[in-house]
């Protein structure tokens, strides 16, 4: 655009009034919008797209009647209005207004100089309603004045030249850069014309490791990516705050901006103002700034600073004496100041202290940085080498920024309720530092939080979520394994004088029961754990932020730009791309399938706009199977809404593409409504609640998430009265239940006590004062323990531990003439029996410590940590209804709780003693769900899958989960990793590692879902099946894998490419596995009985040895097959040689169906269902496979054992179907 002054025709005194005149306006003379190069008869319709641009609105500018000269016709009269040329009637688009764009070009005014002055650039930014940024680069230049032919020394008047995009904002980069270098070369209609035509034929990247390059004599641009798709495209020196303010003054600037203050940038130079706000829009990412965002005012536009609203703008410094009540910020002296109304709340201590000390480890001076190295000649070996630096630099600072954003809002997912999208912001505030609750109360009201909420709610994995679970401590971790509530430490009772860098996780300290009550709570797990060498603890937040593997950045030279932009030269351009990035394509490893897919999709983006749009389809597909992460969906619906009948009767013939556009538009439509959902506070119930409300309500609170405790919570509120709960008695519960947690995070133990007590034990109850058989004092309940807390002077009196108590009975204890109820306590350590006259909470007490008692009972027997974490949910459960009942029916109310004391009356909790000795571990993925989930899929990783190096990384544990959900366990300490990774919503049937760098999941929806191990994101799917995919086996020489659904197709697979090799049909149905050994492909039918089918496969060039089949057999042994019955408990063993009949069935006892097999060394394990008093329940058998005998007999699951998985044949580790939904670990001998 060129925007320029049409001076008066008089001349007489011009030069002295001009000078002084300070009402000059100025107007748009000329635009010059995209499509810059058209066909005047188009015959591929309305769908062809000349160029790389936004579709947009356009709307048409006349200039005005009265500053538009007369022109006379051929016939010598003058035309009005009505009849001028078409070139006069300007398109523009609808972000541009045309009106404000003079004053924004003008911020101070149009002025008329004496003498010509330098160039001087500045940036604009204009945001639409739906928060859509255009931005530009405008130029202000001086020409002399010219009337007519006549032409007036001394005097000069302002000129601009702006160019602005409607595309990525890292063009407005390249801009500044070519305006800079050839700004006076531009400086005319058909040279900035001729610019905007060959911007627009250049591609923008997509995230990754491709940046574009291209040639604008004598420039070559360089175009980059950005670094992934959940960070915005970074054109910016983001040093420059830096350079203008102080750590401590970045952080009230961010602080403004995140509790949406009004605020105002102050510059004498209008350029900083836009640069410096942008940066500032980078450092608060992933939260996005939703309000008036003007980083330039000219002086006609201060009355927008009288807005209500908030705001960022800016304006000229001196103007700083017309604003007030607002936050401002001067970038020339490096200062905020806020007034009264817009006082700024300290941010939280940690993160900034945190903050503070990363910004010192900065290297903000390039000179400081290059001294040392040699001077060059060569200007573009000094500009690449800059711009490796800033990008260098770039990152680092976006990497401080995010891990600030990640530490203020660390604790906000402890307070999410995902199923009822639910925020808890009341106990949100209370968990925070009180120094910190003024800058947390403002944030929490802001509509940036709101929408950060939304992304959170919706378990968006962002660069946030990796960075929140990457820095996690270990102990974080594994207070994931645990469900109790939340409670401090002994740990952290005692850290008195923390320093920041040990404040960081101060309520990181939940973990893992130590199940052999040792002082070092995870001593036994690392013996459990698979490593083999002692796990490190990967620290708190203050080590160094976390960053993704780095990945070497390939470069796509385009081709030169048509001389002539006529519409067949730009098509012949096109062509030329295509080619060229189809010999890239045919040149790039197949195992790089990161940067195939970049060129999938440039070719895909470029062959829609030359109209080959069937073309863009292809590589669109190709894409999907590729990276998902960057697929293009809102450009493949317009690729698809501008398909002619032609084309369109043609992707009706091919089931590929049909397919693909089915999926992408069921896609897109599930990620519209799950981001649309809205997000709500919790709040207490204001009417009576029948048992689905009821549990609904718990659940949004976060007491607890279990329905079957939550059922039994009911039960207890509503004891002698109708099936529902008041919501008086509620509120007296929810309020007696904060209190006793509140009253239990500040207890203040003594330092004798401390020492007394395991660094990770935590208090959950204290009595009130009582006489005891060892004094006065009070009695404390941890999750391991009574003590008595003596009076007078303080002291430690261990009562019991739970695990050894024999005998818990309330008996009366005389006092004058009345007799006191008093709990009597024995133990299996000491002789003595305690004695406490509890008095009133006598009954309560007695109740508790039964429920404890019980559940650690059952977390020894069943080496399962949960039981001791419910147990203690019931006992604090009874407590808030015994408090809030106040009635006799209170203790009997409370009874209902005591689910684990009632199994204990109820029946044997013995394990049997092979399954004691074998049982090492339970764990339960279900932890975070308010049901128990079928655990339908395990996989164990060793730690070279998805390790980045050859140092490795930690072995994972992969469990799918019903619904399409995988749950990622760190095997070194089994702490889950991930809470769930949502691939499709349907069942997943089958798991396999493929080439260290990728996890393959069979799904019942007919996709294979391929998951990325460092990203831990499913970016990547096959969909050539039709059917429910059943098997997955890996074919290691040549690397192929091979999959089956359920119709009988089985697909061989190239790995490298992901192409379809080979594939052939079956003659069945109900193909349930397959395998591979000794040269064959063996697949398994389900049916009334387990059948296999020999298929032999083609391998002219290969030749196997008898060696080599003994070693690829399924049992280990000499050509032999195991197979089990669905439908009985029996297995068959076969000949290889002889696959017509088994010469061997084995009887399993007490089974009604083989569900699944693996073999580990010389065993079988077989998983089984089957029924015992009318109860499903599920059983391991361990078969000798030299003997054919049944070694062990294992009592594993309450339910049927859905898969088995063996880890590096030390482990094996079973999967329970949805009634008992957890994972067992067994030894292997």
């Amino acid at each position: 655009m060129i925007c320029a002054l049409c001076p008066p025709l008089q001349i007489n005194h011009l030069r002295n009034t001009l000078i002084k005149h300070r009402s000059l306006e100025a107007e748009v003379l000329q635009v010059h919008a995209p499509p810059f190069v058209s066909k005047e008869s188009d015959p591929d319709g309305p769908g062809h797209a000349p160029a790389f641009s936004r579709v947009q609105r356009r709307r048409s500018f006349l200039k005005k009647k009265r500053e538009r000269p007369a022109v006379s016709s051929n016939s010598g009269t003058k035309t009005n209005d009505s009849t001028i040329s078409r070139a006069d009637d300007l398109t523009v688009p609808k972000d541009i207004d045309l009106i404000a764009l003079p004053q924004l070009c003008f911020p101070d005014g149009l002025t008329v100089a004496p003498e010509s002055q330098e160039d001087s650039y500045h940036f604009l930014v204009f945001t639409d309603v739906f928060g859509n940024q255009t931005h530009g680069v405008v130029v202000q230049y001086y020409k002399s004045l010219q009337v007519r032919f006549l032409l007036l020394p001394g005097l000069y008047f302002q000129h601009t030249l702006g160019v602005f995009t409607l595309n990525e904002c890292n063009v407005v980069a390249l801009l500044y850069t070519v305006l800079c270098k050839n700004g006076r070369r531009f400086k005319s209609s058909l040279n900035i014309k001729e610019f905007s035509a060959k911007l627009a034929l250049v591609p923008i990247p997509p995230p990754g490791q491709l940046q574009v390059v291209f040639s604008l004599k004598p420039l070559q641009i360089v175009l980059p990516p950005r670094e992934d798709m959940d960070r915005p495209a970074v054109d910016l020196d983001l040093h420059l705050p830096f350079l203008c303010f102080r750590p401590e003054q970045i952080l009230q600037v961010i602080c403004s901006i995140l509790t949406e203050q009004r605020v105002v940038f102050l510059c004498t130079d209008w350029a900083r103002l836009t640069l410096v706000a942008e940066c500032f829009m980078f450092f608060i990412h992933p939260l996005c700034w939703q309000h008036p965002f003007v980083p330039i005012l000219s002086r006609q536009m201060l009355d927008f600073l009288m807005a209500p609203t908030a705001y960022l703008m800016g304006c000229h410094t001196h103007h700083f004496e017309e604003v007030a009540d607002l936050v401002l910020i001067d970038i020339d002296s490096g200062t905020v100041t806020s007034s009264c109304d817009a006082e700024l709340p300290d941010m939280p201590l940690i993160a900034t202290e945190c903050f503070k000390g990363r910004v010192e480890g900065l290297q903000l001076n390039y000179d400081l940085e290059v001294c040392w190295r040699g001077s060059s000649t060569d200007m573009s070996e000094l500009r690449a080498h800059r711009r490796q630096w800033q990008c260098k630099l770039n990152s680092q600072i976006l990497s401080i920024t995010l891990e600030l954003i990640v530490n203020i809002f660390r604790d906000v997912h402890d307070h999410l309720n995902y199923e009822h999208r639910v925020f808890n912001s009341e106990e949100f505030l209370k968990s925070q530092e009180t120094a910190d609750q003024a800058f947390y109360k403002k944030v929490l009201e802001t509509h940036i939080f709101h929408s950060f909420l939304r992304e959170r709610l919706s378990r968006k994995m962002d660069a946030f979520a990796r960075m929140e679970i990457n820095t996690r401590s270990e102990a974080y971790r594994l207070r994931t394994m645990s469900d109790s509530s939340r409670k401090p430490v002994m740990q952290d009772i005692t850290r008195k004088y923390m320093g920041p860098e040990n404040r960081l996780n101060k309520r990181l300290g939940m973990s893992l029961p130590n199940l052999a009550e040792d002082h070092s709570l995870t001593r036994p797990l690392r013996q459990l754990s698979l490593m083999k060498s002692p796990l490190i603890d990967k620290g708190a937040t203050l080590s160094p932020g976390f960053k993704l593997p780095s990945k070497s950045v390939k470069t796509f030279k385009l081709p030169e730009f048509p001389p002539p932009l006529a519409f067949h030269y730009v098509q012949k351009y096109y062509c030329d791309l295509i080619n060229l990035l189809s010999e890239f394509i045919a040149t790039v490893n197949p195992q790089d399938s990161s940067l195939l897919a970049r060129y999938y999709y440039l070719r895909g983006l470029v062959s829609y706009v030359a109209g080959k749009r069937l073309e863009a389809l292809g590589d669109f597909q190709n894409l999907y199977r590729t990276d998902m992460d960057i697929f293009p969906t809102e450009l493949m619906r317009a690729v698809v809404d501008s398909l002619q009948e032609s084309e369109r009767s043609v992707v009706d013939r091919r089931p590929d593409l049909k397919r693909l556009i089915s999926r992408v538009k069921k896609s897109s439509e599930q990620a519209r409504l799950k981001d649309s959902g809205s997000v709500k506070k919790f709040e207490l119930p204001r009417t009576h609640m029948l048992q689905e409300d009821f549990v609904r309500r718990v659940q949004e609170s976060g007491i607890v998430k279990d329905q079957g405790t939550i059922s039994r919570l009911f039960d207890a509120l509503t004891v002698g009265q109708q099936k529902q709960v008041d919501p008086e008695v509620f509120r007296d519960f929810y309020t007696i239940w904060k209190e006793t947690e509140a009253e239990a995070q500040d207890v203040d133990l003594p330092a004798s006590v401390l020492e007394r007590l395991d660094s990770d034990e935590r208090v959950f109850k204290i009595s009130s004062s009582v006489k005891t058989s060892h004094g006065v004092g009070k009695i404390a309940m941890t999750d391991r323990r009574l003590f008595l807390l003596t009076e007078g002077r303080p002291g430690y009196v261990e009562v019991a531990r739970f695990r050894d108590l024999e005998e818990v009975k309330i008996s009366s204890a005389p006092f004058l003439l009345l007799r006191i109820p008093s709990l009597k306590i024995k133990t299996s350590r000491r002789r003595e029996t305690f004695e406490a006259n509890l008095k009133f909470e006598c009954d309560l007490w007695h109740l508790m410590i039964k429920e404890m008692w019980a559940g650690r009972k059952m977390a020894d027997e069943h080496k399962d940590p949960q039981y001791v974490q419910q147990a203690l949910t019931n006992a604090l459960l009874m407590d808030a209804v015994v408090g809030c009942l106040q009635s006799q029916k209170a203790i009997f109310a409370a009874s209902k709780l005591a689910y684990f004391d009632r199994m204990k009356r109820e029946g044997p909790m013995m394990v049997p003693k092979t399954t004691s000795e074998t049982l090492k571990h339970k764990i339960n993925p279900c932890l975070n769900l308010p049901t128990p989930q079928a655990v339908d899929i395990l996989l164990y990783t060793p730690g070279e899958l998805g390790a980045a190096g050859s140092d490795g990384s930690d072995p994972k544990l992969w469990c799918a989960l019903s619904g399409g959900k995988v749950v990622v366990f760190d095997a070194a300490s089994w702490s889950m990793q991930q809470n769930s990774i949502q691939v499709g919503t349907s069942r997943l049937n089958c798991m396999l590692g493929v080439d260290q760098q990728q996890l393959w999941i069979g799904s019942e929806d007919s996709v294979i879902y391929i998951i990325n191990p460092h990203s831990m994101a499913c970016n990547k799917q096959l969909t050539e099946h039709r059917a429910e995919v059943t098997g997955l086996a890996l074919e290691d020489s040549p690397l192929a894998a091979y999959s089956c659904s359920v119709e009988g197709t089985v697909i061989m697979w190239e790995v490298a490419t992901l192409q379809v090799r080979r594939h052939f049909r079956l003659s069945c149905d109900g193909l349930q596995s397959l395998q591979i050994f000794g040269g064959r492909l063996w697949c398994c039918k389900y049916f009334f009985r387990s059948f296999c089918f020999k298929f032999e496969l083609n391998k002219s060039d290969q030749k196997y040895t008898e060696e080599s089949k003994r070693a690829d057999n399924d049992d280990g042994t000499r050509e032999q097959l195991w197979t089990g019955c669905s439908n009985a408990g029996e297995l068959c063993v076969w000949h290889l040689s002889d696959p017509k009949r088994p010469f061997q069935r084995i009887q399993l006892p007490d089974c009604a169906s083989v569900v699944c097999m693996i073999k580990v060394k010389n065993q079988i394990w077989v998983g089984c269902h089957g029924y015992s008093g009318g109860k499903a329940h599920g059983k391991i058998y361990v078969v000798d496979t030299e003997h054919h005998k049944v070694e062990k007999e294992l009592v594993a699951h309450s339910d049927s054992v859905q898969t088995l998985s063996s880890a590096e044949d030390r482990y094996v580790l079973s999967g329970a179907a949805g009634q008992d939904g957890k994972i067992a670990i067994w030894k292997v001998e």
